[in-house]
């Protein structure tokens, strides 16, 4: 299924293979049941595009942008697959948003777009958690997107190529359909987004890029569940709680 981060029963990190119902590492097999899983890489920073799909724009009311709009989350953002996330509390709008990420695999600076592939690792699933209450009055987004856990990632890395040019991205919200796209929609396309990012900033190994949502995005509730699914990556699953 692909490469999953996880602690072992003796509490090491460790990078294997998640085949069905266990993990593969070394020459040790491993059940669910015995490990932990972690979110799949451990990024210095996580850059986010907005507005990369036109539906997303006009359910926004904003204009398409005619270069990648750009934010970062921090690295205290991340969450894994099978976490129970805390809303933050006294907000009214916390939103899910399901989103392709991009896990960078080499250190890179100015990459032409036609050579972006060669500095990817692989993609996974992530939901790009959004306080609205707070990001729709500041400018940075710092409060609206950079709270703890907002960034649930995983469960696995798997090859580029493994992965349809036109892969569905669904989100499914306690069960219910809520976002139902495609990459191949995007504004602004992978290799695109490599180069513009590469021109201002260094990527490091484990880096990651998120690559923006799909119309339909949504409030989530106390005991609410979210399943990311794109199509040859894998779910992400998560549960939230308020406090």
């Amino acid at each position: 299924m692909g490469i999953i981060r996880f602690l072992d029963p003796a509490g090491s990190v460790r990078r294997g293979n998640w085949m069905d119902d266990a993990v593969t590492f070394a020459d040790r097999t491993y059940d669910l049941e015995e490990i932990t899983v972690l979110p799949p890489t451990d990024p210095s920073k996580i850059v986010c595009v907005g507005l990369n799909y036109e539906d997303h724009a006009e359910e926004s009311g904003m204009e398409v942008p005619e270069r990648p709009l750009l934010f970062l989350k921090p690295p205290n953002t991340l969450a894994a697959h099978g976490d129970t996330i805390s809303l933050l509390p006294g907000k009214d709008e916390i939103e899910y948003e399901a989103e392709l990420a991009v896990v960078i695999g080499e250190q890179c600076r100015n990459v032409d777009a036609e050579d972006a592939y060669d500095v990817v690792e692989g993609f996974t699933c992530a939901n790009d958690v959004s306080n609205r209450d707070d990001q729709m009055v500041e400018q940075n987004w710092v409060r609206g997107k950079a709270f703890d856990n907002a960034c649930p990632l995983g469960p696995v890395i798997v090859p580029a190529e493994d992965v349809p040019e036109d892969a569905s991205i669904q989100l499914r919200h306690n069960g219910d359909v809520v976002q139902d796209s495609s990459r191949a929609e995007f504004i602004f396309s992978i290799p695109e987004l490599i180069a513009e990012i590469t021109t201002y900033m260094t990527l490091e190994v484990g880096d990651v890029i998120l690559t923006g949502t799909p119309a339909g995005v949504g409030p989530l509730a106390n005991g609410d569940t979210t399943e990311v699914e794109i199509e040859g990556v894998g779910t992400l699953v998560n549960e939230f709680r308020a406090d």
